[in-house]
């Protein structure tokens, strides 16, 4: 993604007027607006990995908390605030494709952190895809009273550069690896070993079907940086040689496991993928390299 520096990295505005609890915000790094009506806030903030960025651009799977730091406005029982906050995704079209119920509806008691810091989080995966554009909305509101604040960022998510695919009649929605242990997608190919890893695949499709079948070929191999093989799986389809597989449940996710014990590493470890059409000459090869710690 090219970046246009900016000298100049934030423009807020005041909309002045008889009232002055309204305001709007503007960033020109990560196009957050945001609008307040007798609530207000110092700083609205994105983070990733407990690191604050400045981008909008996110790498399929990732996640991004959205900080809200030193809220005021709210009316107070027993010193105790009461927010509620609303997280949906709007996409290109202008569809709905993700809305979260109140993200504080636990808290009945009301919070008496001071100053008072909100949060929200959003992983950029299913139903959103990559090399698409979308744009995320907060709403923010007072529960004992008629105070509001919303903020909404546009942003784009791209595949991971680090997974290389070559393919020959395939199309795919979705390539990734995901940790089981850490319930995230992992962008950076850092693993540990022991860990649970899939290199999932979605929205395969160029597939011959027969009765409703398809009858796929996947095999695997992790070679260490000094050419050892330590992974070699000729197919793992090959129980399903003559019966195939449901080619619904085959275009909605297949996966490979992959788990490093202690003392294999030779980083970086190239994880190749190859997956073909035992009835057609369509294919597909999917590598990429992690390194085990």
């Amino acid at each position: 993604m090219s970046t246009q520096i900016i000298s100049i990295i934030a423009l807020s505005i005041a909309v002045l007027s008889c009232n002055f609890s309204k305001s709007v915000q503007a960033d020109l790094k990560t196009g957050i607006v945001t609008k307040g009506n007798g609530l207000s806030c110092e700083d609205v903030w994105i983070s990733v990995d407990d690191q604050e960025i400045d981008r909008n651009t996110f790498i399929y799977g990732e996640m991004f908390l959205m900080h809200f730091s030193n809220m005021e406005g709210f009316k107070k029982e027993n010193g105790n605030s009461f927010p509620g906050m609303l997280l949906w995704v709007i996409g290109e079209t202008g569809d709905t494709v993700f809305k979260t119920e109140d993200l504080y509806s636990d808290y009945l008691n009301g919070i008496s952190l001071s100053p008072l810091l909100l949060k929200a989080n959003l992983t950029v995966g299913s139903p959103m895809h990559s090399n698409h554009k979308y744009k995320a909305f907060i709403k923010i509101w007072d529960k004992k009273d008629k105070g509001t604040f919303t903020a909404e960022m546009p942003f784009n998510i791209i595949p991971n550069d680090k997974i290389h695919v070559e393919k020959n009649n395939i199309s795919f929605d979705e390539i990734y690896l995901y940790s089981l242990d850490r319930d995230k997608a992992i962008i950076d190919g850092n693993v540990s070993f022991n860990e649970t890893v899939y290199m999932i695949f979605e929205g395969l499709s160029g597939f011959i079907e027969q009765n409703g079948n398809v009858f796929p070929g996947l095999k695997f191999q992790a070679v260490d940086n000094s050419n050892e093989i330590i992974m070699d799986y000729p197919d793992l389809f090959s129980s399903y040689e003559t019966t195939g597989v449901g080619a619904g449940d085959f275009r909605a996710q297949i996966y490979v496991t992959i788990k490093f014990t202690p003392g294999q590493a030779n980083n970086p470890i190239n994880c190749e993928s190859y997956i073909f059409d035992k009835k057609g000459n369509s294919n597909i090869k999917v590598s990429t390299a992690v390194n085990v710690r």
